[in-house]
């Protein structure tokens, strides 16, 4: 499922949530000859890679498709409640950052939101970039500016990020004697340390005297590339630096968002070790938390939409490492992402019809100062 949204392309990219109205007297090029080129080249590049590995674990496919007809309907149940339950943990953590930026925004868009924008990314060619412009147009129409969504989006992508190399971390401390004979300690403690290396960038960033003289570039060149946003480059910046100058989340906000960042990780790997149980296997629970959480790191790389092959080849192979049983493993894994993946699409685009829908209808912000 989807999360970690990246940094927002601004107001003028273009909007898989729904048509906005063009300014006036511009009317925009459009190249209807590429939507299917850009839809199809990587679905084709993708099964082309996918279709021959899966060819050369049909025995282990068809193993894992037999146990499947042998589920246990209570922990299968069991799963599906804890994903929701992974999900809804992202959706209280959006909102609690929305609510320290001073909007209050209801659970209930939020939770459409984010399903909409895990379909997105899930199904779409470069599927992180256009769930994020959805996702930040999506918050202007629920009232909340845009630097206050842009701060917003980043913000959560960096809490759910540092959270899931903490999950790792756990995982590695859990499993470090197994974990080193396999090479994994460098790599989770480089991923650990990069990730306290980018928070310290970041901050430093934002509080250096350059700051400001790089912000201004960057607008003055994205106006000359998009003619958005308006204004002096100079003025849009300070406007943006004073916003996000008001938005200060005390320090319990902090605590609520790394909690909701770690439950949501934590109950999605809970809903990995139900399916487990569901398939009538026993968990590794040893190597558990370690497998999931270098697999979801695997997934942030762009080879396939969603981390398709990548989640499930790199849970099989670890967790079976682990001490898991080849065929109820590869049986349990594919019923998670069943739970975690295949079935969230739909509930997603159905979301993304309903938010289209509905933002016809009725397009005034819901979105209100507490």
């Amino acid at each position: 499922m989807v999360r970690r949204p990246v940094q927002p392309e601004g107001d003028g990219a273009p909007d898989p949530g729904g048509p906005v109205a063009p300014s006036e007297g511009v009317q925009p090029r459009r190249r209807v000859w590429m939507h299917p080129v850009v839809r199809v080249v990587p679905l084709v590049i993708g099964l082309a890679v996918a279709v021959p590995l899966l060819a050369g674990r049909r025995a282990e496919l068809s193993q894992a498709t037999t146990t499947l007809q042998h589920l246990r309907p209570a922990w299968l149940g069991a799963a599906i409640a804890i994903e929701l339950a992974s999900l809804g943990a992202y959706v209280v953590l959006q909102r609690r950052l929305l609510v320290a930026g001073g909007v209050v925004v209801p659970l209930a868009p939020l939770a459409g939101i984010t399903l909409a924008g895990n379909a997105i990314q899930n199904s779409l060619p470069a599927g992180p970039a256009w769930s994020a412009v959805f996702a930040f147009r999506q918050f202007r129409r629920l009232g909340v500016d845009p630097v206050l969504a842009g701060w917003t989006m980043v913000t959560v992508s960096i809490v759910s990020s540092i959270c899931l190399v903490a999950v790792a971390v756990i995982g590695l401390g859990l499993a470090a004697s197994v974990a080193s004979s396999f090479d994994l300690t460098g790599v989770i403690v480089v991923v650990a340390v990069g990730a306290v290396a980018v928070v310290i960038a970041l901050r430093y960033v934002l509080h250096s005297g350059r700051a400001l003289t790089l912000a201004t570039r960057a607008v003055h060149l994205c106006q000359r590339v998009t003619g958005r946003p308006k204004g002096d480059a100079r003025n849009v910046v300070l406007q943006a630096a004073d916003r996000l100058g008001a938005v200060r989340p005390a320090r319990g906000d902090w605590a609520v968002a790394v909690c909701c960042g770690l439950a949501n990780w934590l109950l999605d790997a809970g809903a990995l070790a139900l399916a487990f149980l569901a398939v009538r296997a026993a968990v590794p629970w040893r190597g558990l938390l370690l497998t999931y959480g270098t697999a979801q790191l695997a997934s942030n790389l762009p080879i396939t939409p969603g981390g398709l092959g990548v989640v499930e080849g790199s849970l099989s192979i670890g967790l079976v490492l682990y001490g898991g049983a080849e065929q109820s493993t590869v049986a349990a894994v594919l019923l998670y992402r069943i739970v975690s993946f295949w079935t969230l699409l739909p509930l997603g685009w159905a979301s993304w019809l309903g938010l289209h829908w509905r933002a016809r209808r009725r397009p005034a912000p819901v979105g209100s100062r507490p």
